[in-house]
């Protein structure tokens, strides 16, 4: 019986561009067996309801890890979990944050919850740092982008060889490294993904890194220009005073830093005072200097500061030691060099070489995302105003250019939507409402026709909801009606400013 039931069951599927016929149907533990090109099935294991370490409260599925070989310099880990009843018939690969160097777990037991078919990569090596780009151009390119392709297509095998039948939707769903993963699935593979969320994209991989050492030297160019961590909310609190009730509700929460025009020397000290309520002549130098956007001298291109509002989180980029995620690239990648000193860093210099060795493979900054949006592809973006770590400034600059490439804004609204978050910070956290849904926001599009013309964020404290707003797709912004509780997103409507 079995025979006759994979005779009829046999399927033959096109996956980036090669016939492949699998055995419809297949048990968890037959998964060892499947012969992929290039891949080797380490692990092909049923677990049960509450049996996987290290998430709990896990339904059954079935694990297959397994080893990809692309490149004789390859060697990348993946994982794909099937859920063992209860399949949505779809699948969402979730991306990874910083060097990654490990499978995102977390991320793929909310995706298996929902009901999906998930899977994750290492991006090709262990480790959280850039030390195994040293000498190893090959590796490289796995950890941008040919780690997450790869992954896709094996895992459409062998989801189709367990339930003897492909994915009817695919969709990616990623934040921060993810992000950028987002995106450079998109530009470059639009057949991968139906649908794909992008958080806070690490799109100018080679653009933060070089302005985070920019903002570093200029926080310890001398004593003088340091601003300690206890001054923070001094600056915040001043942002606030001055930008706060821009939209109309006074909340603790900057709805639109762009319109922001706080002034840093309104704290500077008088005379001989320089204590902990004030800024030092030089300290409100270094604030301009945080907020301020640099550009690429050979380019044009704009490298964004951080936004109002950010201040709380300055020590990402302030504090004793550089962001290390730049560090390593201009260590490991930019200069191969592993005792390179971000001391000697010069940003005139240094940004150009670095986008020049770049040359495309890491950055994903390619606007032509017509191919993805021909195939009706849909792309959600999302970014905290006051991300500390990867300046919001990225998503719009990214946003307006791919609307510049594709003939106008209104020519993208139909496949594309950004939404910037209100004093969220990098990939949640922060003073705003920064709990919403966008896997639900996606399916409704892809699956059903209706974008996203608002979506329902919440700010919970001690499990408690304290506030709803609504998250608007740029560049509107929720406006208050002017009647109702502004606690409510109820009470907000979605408008351009």
């Amino acid at each position: 019986m079995r025979i006759v039931r994979a005779a009829c069951c046999a399927m033959v599927l096109a996956i980036a561009g090669q016939v492949r016929t699998f055995t419809a149907g297949r048990s968890c533990e037959e998964l060892a067996s499947l012969a992929l090109p290039t891949t080797t099935i380490s692990l092909a294991q049923s677990v049960a309801a509450g049996g996987f370490e290290t998430i709990k409260n896990l339904p059954a599925f079935c694990r297959v890890a397994a080893t990809l070989t692309p490149t004789s310099d390859s060697e990348i880990k993946v994982e794909v979990w099937l859920p063992a009843s209860g399949w949505n018939g779809k699948l969402q690969a979730v991306g990874n944050g910083g060097w990654a160097g490990s499978i995102s777990y977390p991320a793929m037991g909310e995706a298996l919850r929902r009901g999906y078919a998930t899977s994750s990569t290492d991006t090709g090596h262990s480790g959280g740092n850039a030390r195994f780009a040293l000498g190893h151009p090959e590796k490289l390119i796995d950890y941008a982008w040919r780690s997450e392709h790869e992954m896709t297509v094996n895992a459409k095998a062998i989801i189709a060889a367990f339930y003897g039948n492909a994915p009817r939707l695919s969709y990616w769903n990623g934040c921060s490294a993810g992000g950028k993963q987002a995106l450079k699935e998109a530009q470059k593979f639009p057949q991968d993904f139906d649908g794909i969320i992008a958080g806070a994209p690490a799109s100018d991989w080679t653009g933060r890194a070089s302005a985070s050492l920019r903002v570093a030297q200029a926080v310890h160019k001398d004593e003088a220009s340091d601003i300690p961590a206890a001054k923070y909310p001094l600056i915040h609190a001043a942002v606030l005073d001055a930008c706060d009730a821009h939209d109309g509700v006074k909340d603790g929460v900057i709805e639109n830093p762009r319109r922001c025009t706080f002034n840093p020397k309104t704290l500077e000290c008088r005379g001989e005072d320089n204590s902990s309520a004030c800024l030092t002549k030089a300290q409100v130098e270094t604030v301009r200097t945080i907020y301020a956007s640099a550009k690429n001298p050979k380019s044009g291109r704009e490298i964004t500061g951080l936004e109002p509002g950010s201040e709380l989180g300055w020590a990402t980029w302030g504090g004793a030691q550089p962001l290390a995620i730049s560090a390593d690239h201009f260590k490991y990648v930019v200069f191969a060099d592993p005792n390179w000193d971000h001391r000697t860093f010069d940003f005139e210099r240094d940004v150009v070489r670095a986008e020049q060795i770049d040359a495309g493979v890491v950055n994903a900054l390619d606007p032509n995302l017509k191919p993805f949006f021909d195939r009706g592809g849909k792309l959600l973006q999302y970014h905290g105003w006051s991300d500390p770590q990867i300046s919001p400034g990225n998503s719009v600059q990214y946003y307006e250019r791919v609307a510049e490439s594709l003939g106008g804004e209104k020519k993208i609204q139909s496949s594309y939507r950004l939404f910037m978050v209100p004093g969220m910070g990098h990939c949640g956290g922060g003073e705003g409402p920064n709990s919403f849904d966008m896997v639900s926001a996606l399916e409704q599009w892809v699956e059903h026709g209706k974008a996203p013309d608002s979506i329902v964020a919440s700010r919970v404290r001690d499990g408690k909801v304290e506030r709803t707003r609504p998250l608007c797709p740029y560049p509107q912004v929720a406006t208050y009606r002017g009647t109702g509780s502004t606690d409510q997103a109820a009470s907000f409507v979605c408008k351009a400013r």
